[in-house]
């Protein structure tokens, strides 16, 4: 798979390392040798394309015994756990790998509590919101001692956090509308404020007071965030959704996320709408807030597929939507926004994480497997990888 990135061109590859590969229960005091072979080998077959990596430390995975034993993130001994294992990949792996994240879409635990911070809302004694909350602000603060750590250890690395970018558009032009999009908005970005300016936004201690979100604060919290500032901004984009302060508009559930279906779009087959200047709004407001690089390390179309006899893949489509995005990434450049890279979403077909099916495809590489998990797993090059070779070959020049 790396060789089919690398004759493709790639100048980074986005990936995730899995915890549990290292540190099997999550308490281990040293990782398993196999573990730390199997990413240094993988770095190593990077750079021997000019590949280079991009590491999410946490994506969607923690040991299960944690889930088990400690609730996840709800419980503050995950702080010391997690920076513990951090903490390793920067010692071992700041040689190999530049460019971090601490945690994918770190948002996304407000939306689906076992997902985001493998743990179970009902299994607390908090209420479910307190326990999410709770959850957010241990990754806040762990986020944030790796953060300084990395940057007083291993100068040379640079560290972002990531959000999954929610943008939303008022329903109507009804004052109670735009209030009701801009508290959501500011929901959304309050994850932001935290990671890039280092304190909570009053908007966020004032929801906590009017929704009765109780919470034990990290000790020392305060010093700890204003010390453990990210050096750039990234966020995955896909859609965006329109919001309504009627109470009596029951809003569908789209993965996660509740979305009104906004008219002027057009939608994919899952619903999601496709929205390229949506994306340009978004750099635009990001760079506004934060004056720091933005990076958008998802973005990609989830379309059903076919494989041809000839083992070809037309994709069309999904050449549309990302032509439509880069140019997007194009005039937010042009307003002066500095994007500092583009890694979409995904490489190769691989399991959607929001319908656990391989039907749902976003790579430029076919993956020969059903959702069954039946097929010969061949790679096939769809239409889309020979385009997007062409679009890395000419910096986003040549997009036709």
């Amino acid at each position: 798979d790396i060789a089919l990135f690398g004759e493709m061109g790639f100048k980074t590859f986005r990936m995730s390392i899995s915890w549990s590969r290292l540190f099997p229960t999550g308490r281990e005091e040293n990782p398993l040798a196999e573990g730390v072979e199997f990413y240094h080998n993988v770095f190593r077959e990077l750079h021997k394309y000019g590949i280079e990596p991009l590491v999410t430390m946490t994506h969607y995975d923690i040991p299960i015994t944690l889930t088990e034993e400690l609730n996840g993130w709800e419980n503050p001994e995950m702080v010391a756990l997690w920076t513990h294992f951090a903490k390793f990949l920067i010692d071992e792996y700041k040689d190999e790998v530049t460019y971090w994240l601490t945690f994918n879409e770190i948002n996304m635990a407000a939306n689906s509590s076992y997902l985001g911070g493998g743990m179970f809302v009902e299994k607390s004694s908090r209420t479910p919101e307190s326990c999410v909350h709770q959850a957010l602000h241990h990754m806040l603060v762990a986020s944030a001692i790796v953060t300084r750590y990395a940057h007083d250890t291993a100068p040379q690395c640079k560290i972002g956090n990531m959000i999954a970018r929610l943008h939303n558009y008022a329903y109507t032009c009804q004052p109670a509308d735009e209030l009701a999009t801009m508290q959501a908005n500011q929901l959304n970005l309050f994850f932001e404020d935290v990671m890039a300016r280092g304190r909570y936004p009053q908007t966020m201690l004032n929801y906590y007071r009017d929704n009765d979100v109780v919470l034990d604060w990290y000790p020392d919290y305060e010093r700890i965030l204003q010390e453990g500032t990210v050096d750039f901004l990234s966020f995955s984009y896909y859609f965006t959704s329109v919001v309504s302060a009627d109470p009596d508009k029951k809003e569908p559930l789209g993965t996660f996320v509740r979305q009104l279906k906004n008219p002027y779009l057009k939608h994919s087959d899952w619903g999601w709408a496709t929205d390229p200047t949506g994306l340009r709004i978004t750099l635009n407001e990001l760079y506004d807030r934060y004056q720091k690089p933005l990076f958008i390390v998802e973005n990609g179309l989830g379309a059903h597929d076919k494989l041809e006899t000839d083992g070809t893949v037309h994709d069309a489509y999904r050449i549309d939507y990302l032509r439509q995005h880069i140019e997007a990434i194009r005039d937010a450049i042009g307003d002066g926004v500095p994007v500092m890279g583009y890694t979409p979403w995904g490489c190769i077909d691989l399991v959607s994480m929001g319908d656990a099916q391989m039907s749902k495809r976003y790579g430029f590489i076919y993956v020969d497997a059903d959702d069954e998990g039946n097929g010969t797993y061949n790679r096939y090059r769809k239409d889309s990888f020979y385009w997007y070779k062409k679009v890395i070959a000419t910096n986003g020049e040549d997009l036709s």
